[in-house]
C-alpha cells in the first residue's frame, strides 16, 4: 500500500506552529495513536481546529494538557479542565464557534468557498468583529472558511487506495476535515483490499487522503 507510512514518519510531518485539524467528537473518531505520538514528540505552538477539546487525559485533550497548543478553534471546552484553566489564565487562545457554524466553515474551506452566511450569533457576543450582511431585510454573519496545514483523521476501515469508512458516529467531522487541509493523514483500525469497502460505504474518498497509519 503506497500511502501506508510509519508513525514516526507521520508525526514528523507535523511541526511547530502548524494549523492542525483533528477529527473526532469527545474522542469518538479521533486518531488516538497519532495524538499520543504527537504528545511524545513535543511539537508545540499548534493551532488546533476541532469540535471540542475532549478530556485532559484523552484524545487531543492531552496536547492541551501538555501545553503544546497555543490556540484552539472549537465549539466547546467544558469537558477539559486543563483547557478551561489555561483559558482563564490567558495561557491559550480559544475561538468559540457554534458547532454547526464550525462544520460549515470547515466545509467551505474544503469546497473553495470564502465563507458562509448564517443568522446564528447575530446580536450576541459571537457577532463581535465580524461582518454583518443584510439580505432581504435579514442580518447574517459572514463566517469565514477554515483550512489547515494538516488534518489527522480516525477511520474504522481503510482500503489499499486510501478510501475510508467511519463506523457510526465516528464519522463526525472526519470527512469534512479531509477536504480542508493541505495534507491529510488517516489512522485506520483495519486495512483491507480495494473493493472490500462497498462504494456506498466510503465516507472519505481516497483522493483526499495522502497517508495512512495503521492503528
Amino acid at each position: 500500500m503506497k500511502k501506508l507510512i510509519g508513525m514516526d514518519e507521520a508525526v514528523a510531518k507535523i511541526t511547530d506552529g502548524m494549523n492542525v485539524m483533528i477529527g473526532g467528537f469527545l474522542g469518538a473518531g479521533t486518531p488516538h495513536k497519532i495524538v499520543d505520538a504527537l504528545v511524545e514528540s513535543g511539537v508545540k505552538n499548534l493551532t488546533i481546529i476541532c469540535n471540542d477539546t475532549s478530556f485532559e487525559d484523552k484524545g487531543l485533550g492531552k496536547l492541551i494538557a501538555n501545553r503544546q497548543v497555543s490556540k484552539v478553534i472549537t465549539s466547546h471546552i467544558g469537558t477539559n479542565k486543563s483547557t478551561i484553566d489555561q483559558y482563564n489564565k490567558k495561557e491559550i487562545e480559544v475561538e468559540f464557534v457554534p458547532q454547526g457554524t464550525l462544520a460549515e466553515r470547515v466545509r467551505c474551506g474544503g469546497s473553495g468557498l470564502g465563507g458562509v452566511l448564517t443568522p446564528t450569533g447575530v446580536g450576541t457576543v459571537a457577532q463581535e468583529g465580524k461582518q454583518v450582511i443584510n439580505l432581504d431585510g435579514k442580518d447574517f454573519l459572514l463566517e469565514k472558511a477554515l483550512r489547515a496545514d494538516v488534518a489527522i483523521l480516525g477511520a474504522s476501515i481503510c482500503d489499499e487506495d486510501g478510501n475510508l469508512f467511519h463506523r457510526g458516529t465516528t464519522q463526525n467531522f472526519n470527512p469534512l476535515m479531509a477536504m480542508a487541509a493541505d495534507l491529510v493523514i488517516a489512522e485506520a483500525q483495519k486495512i483491507v483490499k480495494t473493493g472490500e469497502i462497498p462504494m456506498e460505504s466510503v465516507h472519505t474518498q481516497a483522493i483526499f487522503v495522502d497517508y495512512v497509519v495503521k492503528s
